[in-house]
């Protein structure tokens, strides 16, 4: 029985331009029905790496192949959905419109309204895409990239410029996708979203594969833990100070530090002259173990 072919895979890639190396020997795959995050910092060769992933940049050594196929290929194209960060479509035309336009580009694509709901569009549906917001755009570019029903889909930070409450229901809309059995590859610098969602994280710098993982795995390679609690009038000297402790974050009363040595930190904590109170030890966040990362 022939297995699946992986809906995307990029192996040992490099580009260049001139003598400046963007992305270095960089390898990464997504399997069937995987969501993987891709994070790393600005100029990291995210946007790059997706680029050479769907054969829109030239890729300057290594091979890229989306279900087995070159990039470019018929093949590849009508199995991918894409949102990419600068997408434009006619301002003059409808929602409705450009939607059942992309349809048509499918073989097997979802009903222009479904496609249109997925996105909570559902009452802009007859609006010019010139009158949406911006995150009503985002929206937009999430439809066209879902319109055709595709076997992998590729997000690049599709949730910027969304409020809280519809960056929510849109997470809820890509797990919907995930339910079905679709491989979403996502980028982003929310990384509450990499955390929610994705399965796997893959974190780029640099142009370099520097972890990867479950997020409980990246979060578990900061070995160091954070210290809270309230005090009135924070004494940041004394505080950083303390034995063991690399970093410290003040707001108001409540007081965060980051410790390598977390009982030496506390017992010196409570033998000080601060006065402590709703004191917790906690395991770092996905956002501490990316800046460690990264840094």
């Amino acid at each position: 029985m022939n297995q699946p072919a992986i809906p995307v895979t990029l192996a040992h890639a490099t580009k260049r331009y001139g003598n400046d190396v963007v992305v270095d020997d960089f390898s990464f795959h997504a399997e069937p029905g995987e969501i993987v995050a891709l994070l790393g910092p600005n100029g990291a060769g995210k946007t790059t790496s997706i680029s050479m992933m769907l054969g829109l940049k030239r890729i300057s050594n290594g091979s890229s192949r989306i279900f087995g196929h070159d990039p470019q290929s018929h093949a590849a194209r009508i199995r991918c959905g894409i949102m990419l960060q600068e997408s434009e479509v006619p301002a003059t035309l409808k929602v409705r419109e450009v939607v059942e336009m992309f349809s048509r580009f499918y073989p097997q694509s979802l009903e222009t309204m479904a496609a249109i709901d997925l996105a909570m569009l559902g009452k802009k549906a007859n609006n010019k895409v010139g009158d949406l917001s911006g995150g009503e755009k985002q929206r937009l570019f999430f439809a066209l990239a879902v319109v055709g029903d595709p076997d992998l889909l590729f997000l690049d930070e599709p949730s910027v410029g969304m409020d809280v409450t519809t960056r929510g229901v849109f997470w809820d809309r890509i797990r919907h996708m995930h339910q079905r059995g679709k491989a979403i590859v996502l980028t982003t610098h929310y990384l509450e979203e990499a955390d929610a969602l994705a399965e796997r994280i893959v974190v780029i710098n640099k142009g370099k594969l520097v972890a990867e993982g479950t997020p409980s795995h990246i979060k578990s390679t900061f070995a160091n833990r954070i210290i809270s609690f309230h005090t009135p009038q924070p004494n940041r000297t004394l505080l950083e100070q303390l034995p063991g402790v690399d970093r410290v974050s003040i707001d108001t009363s409540k007081v965060e530090m980051v410790s390598r040595e977390t009982e030496e930190t506390v017992r010196s904590l409570l033998n000080s002259p601060v006065s402590v109170t709703d004191l917790q030890v906690t395991g770092a966040s996905l956002e501490q173990a990316f800046v460690a990362l990264t840094a």
